[in-house]
């Protein structure tokens, strides 16, 4: 009789097995880490994880990697591969209670003699004192902490987590990876109505998300496409995906700081691409112009001085203009300014500069060069002695202006490009001058 009312009940697929109406995503999910596309570094035999799982103990780990890349999947097949109990939270849904929760139940199953592995998804969006509950939990062995995130762990997760966790980097996921995906969802699916080129505009849109590639795939396959589509009619059907570009986060300073050392590599080109990612994603103008602006001074200075006169009409033209017309007031202060000659003698002086003014405190100048408004200043030597360089022989009294405690000291520098050839030039002749003047 059992069997008869089994055969009557609808079939219920196991815990860990996908249903057969869930996302084709879901449903490709890899049944083991050898599965694993894109992460070879990692999981292949010499990588951190394929060590640990061979050795058979796992060590607590943060797993770092843009969207769609596997760090879900990786956690839950550690888990699987050492037998140990997994136990996964989100730090979006999950507070104090559920933390607590976890870790009771991580000690009861210790004491049974299981090993718990704890995967947190976007641990960093848990603030510092609940980064600092995970603490002695994790000292103690009570659970093996596996933490995902999109975000830099240096500057978004506690040193002292950080301490006791080995950060493991995931990279986004190239053609061959997302052509593999394509692969085993044809098979279960069938072949996507797409030619050849519109394949790889599909592959190129999902920007290195294999998450964002599936979805994409399904959304083909959903709609019945009776004949292939081709590139433009494609990208008429889908929407690309929106480039990762968080204006507070990670992102935002490495393109930054790309394009920084673009331009102070002479590369307009590169230059300009890293500035069209930017503005393109969402980027302030004028924070990007801004920048571009102390790059005039710190990078290029006196060796072509119209640089930062680009920079400040850029500014001028785009106040005017506004968006989108006065973007390319800002192009051309890009890529006058990657093109220009370099030099950071500007910036060195001023550090050095700046340096020696801490350093020497409250040091008078010389007498003879400061100002004597009252009658009391003359009379105690304010001013006494000065040379007005206008009245000197070829413009040049040759005084001292330093003061008596200090010896002079040299902070600029100019190098031998661009217009600083000539500053060089005008600050030997001087310095000849004074030289021969006061000796």
């Amino acid at each position: 009789m059992a069997d008869l009312f089994a055969d009557e009940m609808p079939h219920t697929p196991p815990a860990d097995e996908p249903r057969a109406d869930a996302p084709l995503a879901d449903r490709l999910r890899p049944r083991s880490l050898n599965e694993i596309i894109g992460q070879e570094h990692l999981t292949g035999p010499e990588g951190a994880i394929g060590r640990m799982v061979a050795a058979g103990r796992l060590s607590s780990m943060i797993l770092w990697g843009p969207p769609g890349t596997g760090k879900t999947s990786i956690a839950r097949l550690l888990a699987d591969a050492v037998g140990m109990r997994f136990v996964a939270i989100s730090a979006v849904f999950s507070g104090v209670a559920d933390l607590k929760k976890a870790f009771a139940e991580a000690e009861v199953a210790q004491l049974a003699g299981r090993r718990t592995l704890l995967f947190v998804d976007e641990i960093h969006r848990f603030n510092r004192a609940q980064q600092d509950g995970f603490l002695p939990f994790v000292e103690r062995g009570t659970v093996t902490l596996v933490g995902a995130t999109t975000e830099n762990p240096s500057f978004e997760l506690n040193a002292a987590l950080l301490s006791r966790a080995q950060v493991l980097i995931l990279h986004r996921l190239d053609p061959a990876a997302l052509g593999k995906l394509l692969e085993r969802a044809e098979a279960l699916e069938g072949p996507l109505p797409l030619t050849p080129g519109a394949r790889e505009a599909l592959i190129a849109s999902a920007d290195g998300d294999g998450r964002f590639l599936l979805n994409q795939a399904e959304t083909l396959y959903s709609a019945r496409i009776p004949d292939p589509l081709g590139p433009a009619e494609l990208g008429a059907f889908l929407q690309r995906r929106v480039a990762v570009y968080d204006k507070d986060r990670e992102g935002h300073y490495n393109l930054i700081s790309a394009l920084h050392k673009s331009m102070r590599g002479s590369d307009p080109q590169a230059a300009l691409y890293y500035l069209a990612r930017m503005l393109v994603a969402g980027e302030e103008p004028l924070y990007v112009l801004r920048r571009i602006t102390r790059f005039a001074s710190e990078d290029i200075g006196l060796a072509d001085p119209q640089a930062l006169t680009q920079c400040i009409a850029a500014k001028e033209a785009y106040d005017f203009l506004g968006s989108p017309e006065g973007e390319l007031a800002i192009v051309q202060a890009c890529l006058y300014c990657a093109t220009a000659p370099k030099s950071n003698a500007a910036y060195m002086a001023q550090k050095a500069a700046w340096k020696s003014a801490r350093d020497t405190g409250s040091l008078m100048p010389p007498q003879n060069i400061l100002n004597a408004p009252t009658k009391l200043m003359k009379d105690i030597g304010y001013g006494q002695g000065y040379t007005y360089d206008h009245n000197a022989e070829e413009g040049c009294s040759g005084d001292n202006y330093w003061p008596a405690e200090m010896e002079p000291q040299i902070f600029y520098e100019p190098v031998e490009r661009g217009f600083e050839r000539q500053v060089r030039e005008r600050i030997e002749w001087w310095d000849k001058r004074r030289k021969e003047r006061q000796s």
